[in-house]
């Protein structure tokens, strides 16, 4: 009996194996690139239009080389050292698009469109770069150690146009009263000496007549001078002014290095951290003076966010004494030299576009986009130093991004009348965009299908239709042609990794694949295309998700979050996290259900859900995890008790929040390269969404999970790269410290030494995922 009994287990576990049992294994996944192909990258035209430039490894090299692929013959080969030095690259046209201004290796070349010839300008150690036609193309300009040029096409002659000089003015001494007293009665007494202060003025006149006319000495003292940039009627030059606040810098030991020794290198700043301060000068060439512009003038330049209300309480003034500061992003010139700025608050409150008049300083508002979250968005940009979509579409109208609908679109404004106008319109984003040769048109990418997927669009710069020009469900990643007729495009789906392919510039054309990347280890598998879901969050928002479902399920289930947070992986493309969906269905194969999120602060869903998180990460973003697993048990069957968690960054620190804060929903959960603490990440991501520790303590305190590690009941593992630059090893070494002081048992950490943010060696990946699979097959099976 007992002889039969054990015949019949081993028969039952036998076919329990053969149930769940996978083609993959982790160690094979985690090989990346070598196992899934090296797909093409850094898609470029020839300046000709002749080829396409991408950098690929077919042969699985050390390192990526250069490919060009011929449009007509379609053939590919391996670009040479030797053409790669003598390729022109894209730089400045002139208007007729006859000629082309160019920067290599710090030298600075004229290209003719009609020959194919370039000619060399400059041959020098210092670098030129920033190079460009003026306004009326009779003349280079160019950076050179730090100061403006102009190189005569015509003569060959080179201007400096600016003199910035480091340090202070010398002031003429004012001697004290008696003592000017005493020289002026030298001077009437004593002939000799009254003679020769005579003759020392006129030797200055002479010497003053005879000099060369040079650009004004603007001293910057300590500053450091950058953005320099000229008028097309070369009348005025700007530039910005940076003063470092020299923060106190982070430090990163290496306790694996080829010297044997313990090294450190430096970091950033934490957040909060003194900020360095800008301001924008402007020099007056026929003039001859220079003045710093006045952020006073600024419309609600003083204004107060309302997140300080709850710490004032009924003594809240809305308004600083000083004004807030800010960075000044541009100019952007017209034709006819009008120019325009992105000014941004330092606080990320606000984003101002201001028409600026270069002889007097003024500031007039043209349009001030204001969140008490933060700014940003698809074609607006939540860094302050970059300006977004934006400029000229003639002398009268500018063009730019904004939220103002709640979702990212396009208008144009006339900077006379400021009458703004509305070109696209709806409950999607204009994911980027920018104008054609001739200014007619804009070329659009969007999710205006769905969230889900992009296109590209034509859209005449008045508004009206967009035309969609690509057709595959998915990314459709364009690179246009130097005359506008083809599109290399860069195309992937769910399951299909990015491909290069081609296709004339016309709504509806065929496109053609230009290369097959993928291994044949990669295409034996069947990837499964996730689902794509909708599961109703308890406020009543439709979060989106991507469900891999079993053949047979085990009724286990694992919430993957994905990182950064304003990141996408609901979509129809191949994902940033290509490991992860590789691993989910591995996991998938054994038996597990995956439920992937775009949750709160996700990108590609509006305003709204971007700033859904603002001062309070671990709120909504972890509900949002929260309700789908509750998703999970209520419409596929999953058992409550066998659910687990995983992430890596932003998606590590809602793992931890997870089985802190809500430790009776999820059994177990690992947390890979995690923020345990906002007042030790970064200043730019933080701010925006947290402000800064000492004016929102509030914020921090409720976000962090170090606040929070009391509450852990489920089994924890922490894994983290030892010499990790952004979030930093500090970050695990606290949370573990304030682990061991809360008597809490059931966790475990894993280091990687030679591992920052990014892992790097298959090694690493694969023992990573390792733990991970061990720690659900033993919590969840």
């Amino acid at each position: 009996m007992k002889r039969t009994l054990f015949i019949l287990f081993l028969a039952l576990s036998a076919t329990i194996q053969a149930q769940y049992s996978s083609e993959l294994s982790i160690p094979q996944i985690m090989q990346g690139e070598d196992f899934v192909g090296y797909l093409p990258e850094r898609i470029e035209w020839s300046v000709d239009g002749k080829s396409i430039y991408f950098t690929w490894n077919p042969d699985k090299d050390t390192l990526r080389s250069l490919y060009k692929v011929d449009v007509a013959s379609k053939k590919i080969e391996k670009v040479g050292i030797e053409e790669q030095m003598s390729s022109p690259e894209f730089g400045d046209y002139n208007k007729s698009r006859t000629k082309m201004i160019y920067g290599k290796n710090g030298d600075i070349y004229l290209y003719d469109v009609k020959t194919g010839k370039s000619t060399q300008i400059t041959n020098t150690l210092s670098g030129e770069y920033g190079a460009e036609f003026s306004g009326n193309e009779q003349n280079i300009i160019y950076t050179s150690d730090n100061n403006l040029f102009a190189w005569n096409i015509n003569s060959g002659t080179t201007t400096q146009l600016t003199n910035f000089k480091e340090g202070s003015e010398r002031k003429d001494r004012k001697s004290a009263t008696n003592d000017q007293w005493l020289e002026d009665q030298q001077l009437e007494l004593i002939n000799i000496l009254a003679k020769r202060n005579r003759e020392g003025e006129l030797r200055k006149e002479q010497r003053e007549a005879l000099e060369v006319d040079r650009p004004l000495g603007i001293y910057i003292g300590d500053k450091s001078v950058y953005n320099i940039q000229i008028s097309p009627d070369m009348n005025f030059v700007t530039y910005t002014l940076r003063t470092r606040a020299n923060a106190k810098r982070t430090e990163i030991p290496e306790y694996v290095t080829e010297s044997g020794q313990t090294e450190h290198s430096t970091s950033r700043p934490k957040v909060g951290s003194p900020e360095d301060s800008y301001e924008m000068g402007v020099y007056d060439i026929k003039n001859d003076t220079s003045y710093i512009l006045d952020t006073k003038q600024i419309e609600g330049i003083y204004d107060k966010p309302e997140f300080l209300k709850e710490y004032a309480g009924e003594d809240f003034e809305d308004q600083y004494k000083d004004p807030r500061p800010v960075v000044i992003n541009g100019p952007f010139f017209s034709d006819d030299s009008k120019a325009f700025v992105d000014v941004r608050s330092l606080d990320s409150k606000d984003r101002w576009l201001l028409l600026l008049d270069l002889e007097t300083g003024d500031l007039t508002t043209l349009d001030r986009q204001h969140d008490e979250a933060w700014i940003g968005g698809p074609g607006i940009s939540s860094w302050k130093f970059y300006p977004g979509n934006l400029g000229w579409l003639n002398n009268e109208t500018i063009w730019f991004q904004s939220e103002e609908t709640g979702y990212s679109h396009l208008y144009s404004m006339d900077v006379s009348s400021k009458k703004k106008k509305a070109l696209t319109k709806g409950e999607f984003e204009i994911r980027d965009a920018e104008l054609s040769n001739d200014k007619k048109s804009f070329y659009i990418q969007s999710n205006k299908v769905s969230p889900h997927v992009n296109h590209f669009y034509k859209m005449p710069v008045t508004g009206g239709a967009m035309t969609q020009i690509t057709s595959k469900e998915g990314n459709n990643e364009i690179t246009i042609s130097p005359d506008e007729k083809w599109l290399a495009v860069r195309y992937s789906y769910a399951n299909k990794p990015w491909e290069l392919y081609i296709m004339p510039n016309k709504a509806g054309a065929t496109m053609t694949q230009l290369t097959n990347s993928t291994t044949d280890e990669f295409n034996s598998y069947e990837w499964r295309v996730p689902e794509i879901v909708n599961f109703t969050a308890d406020d009543g928002a439709s979060v989106a998700a991507r469900l891999y479902k079993p053949e047979n399920p085990t009724g286990a289930a694992v919430v993957f979050v994905h990182g950064a947070g304003y990141l996408q992986n609901v979509h129809n493309w191949w994902s940033t996290y290509y490991r992860e969906f590789m691993f989910h269905n591995y996991l998938a194969d054994m038996g597990y259900t995956v439920l992937d999120i775009d949750y709160r602060g996700s990108d590609g869903y509006g305003r709204d859900w971007r700033t859904g998180i603002y001062r309070f990460m671990g709120g909504k973003d972890l509900s949002d995890q929260v309700d789908g697993a509750e998703y999970l048990v209520a419409e596929h069957s999953i058992d409550p008790d066998r659910l687990g968690i995983y992430g890596g960054s932003y998606g590590g620190f809602i793992t931890l929040m997870a089985m802190f804060t809500a430790p009776d929903v999820f059994q177990s959960g690992a947390a890979l390269r995690s923020v345990t603490d906002w007042a030790h990440y970064n200043h730019g991501y933080t701010q925006n969404i947290l402000n800064t520790p000492v004016e929102d303590s509030i914020a921090y305190r409720r976000s962090s999970p170090i606040y929070h590690a009391k509450g852990l009941k489920g089994k924890l593992v922490m894994l983290h790269g030892m010499v990790d630059s952004n979030v930093q090893f500090q970050d695990v070494v606290r949370l573990s410290q304030r682990l061991i002081e809360l008597g809490k048992k059931d966790w475990d950490l894993a280091v990687f030494p030679l591992e920052s943010h990014g892992f790097i060696e298959a090694s690493s990946w694969a023992d990573e995922y390792r733990r991970i699979y061990e720690l659900f097959e033993e919590t969840l099976k």
